[in-house]
Order: structure tokens, then C-alpha cells, then sequence
């Protein structure tokens, strides 16, 4: 009987002690992060455009491969590229935060195409958007909404 319950006792510290264990591997490996974030809001059914900086305090370079917004029909990655006098947007499929760096996301840069508004934007709101990174990390921050002519944070 005591064996049993030396027995017992043990599997019940290893459980307490792999559960702590997990607990803290689970927060370390959040190493992306999202600040500064806002949607310049256009008229009518007009796509937006999401602004923010992603930082990465991790050891290697994190992938940030996706957004999305309950608020609008689609987000996706867009970045401006400027040939001579003309400019146009292209879809990305992911842009790399550099390691113990950051990436501003800023009007004439890289940016979230905020196409199909669910309900007309407010200027002075906020609107959750999910980011989504490589390493299956996914960071939601609510983004204040200004108005259409704001060029930076």
C-alpha cells in the first residue's frame, strides 16, 4: 500500500512539473509582436489599407504569412512597387520580420489590401485584425481606424 502511494504521489509531481514545464515553453515562444496598427478608412465600398510594425525579438526570422479581419470580406498582403513614375500593388505571400528587428508596414510600402467592409468604417474605432506568422503563431491587435487622408501613425 505504501508503495502505491509513493507511486502515486510521483506521478503527480512529473504531471505538476510537465505541465509548468509547457506553460513556459508555450509563452517564450512568442517572440513577434504587432504595434502601432490603423486602417485608413475610405469611402463607401473602397478597399482600405491596414498599417502597422511587426517586431521579432526571436533568434531567426519569422515569416508573417497571412491577416484577417471579421470586419472586411478579405485581407490580404500587398506591397507598393514603384517602376519610374508609375506605381502598382502586388499581392505577397509572406514578408520576413527580421531576427531581433522590425518591418513598418506604412503607406507606399508594404501593406493589408482591406477589401468588401462588412459595415461602413468609423473614424475614431477600432477594428481587431489577426495576424498570422510561419511558426503557426497568431497575434491579434485592434487597429484604430483614421481618416482618409492620415499618411502615417
Amino acid at each position: 500500500m505504501k508503495a502505491s502511494r509513493q507511486l502515486l504521489l510521483a506521478a503527480l509531481l512529473c504531471g505538476a512539473t510537465l505541465q509548468a514545464f509547457a506553460g513556459t515553453v508555450a509563452s517564450a515562444s512568442t517572440a513577434a509582436s504587432i504595434s502601432d496598427c490603423w486602417i485608413r478608412a475610405l469611402p463607401g465600398d473602397l478597399p482600405s489599407g491596414g498599417y502597422f510594425k511587426a517586431s521579432n525579438s526571436g533568434e531567426q526570422p519569422v515569416n508573417l504569412v497571412g491577416v484577417s479581419a471579421d470586419a472586411f470580406g478579405m485581407a490580404m498582403l500587398h506591397q507598393t512597387q514603384s517602376q519610374g513614375s508609375t506605381s502598382s500593388m502586388a499581392m505577397v505571400d509572406q514578408v520576413a520580420v527580421p531576427a531581433h528587428g522590425s518591418l513598418v508596414f506604412a503607406p507606399g510600402n508594404y501593406h493589408v489590401m482591406l477589401e468588401h467592409p462588412k459595415q461602413p468604417l468609423k473614424v475614431g474605432t477600432t477594428i481587431p485584425l489577426t495576424f498570422s506568422f510561419s511558426d503557426g503563431e497568431k497575434i491579434t491587435a485592434n487597429c484604430a481606424v483614421k481618416s482618409a487622408g492620415t499618411m502615417s501613425q
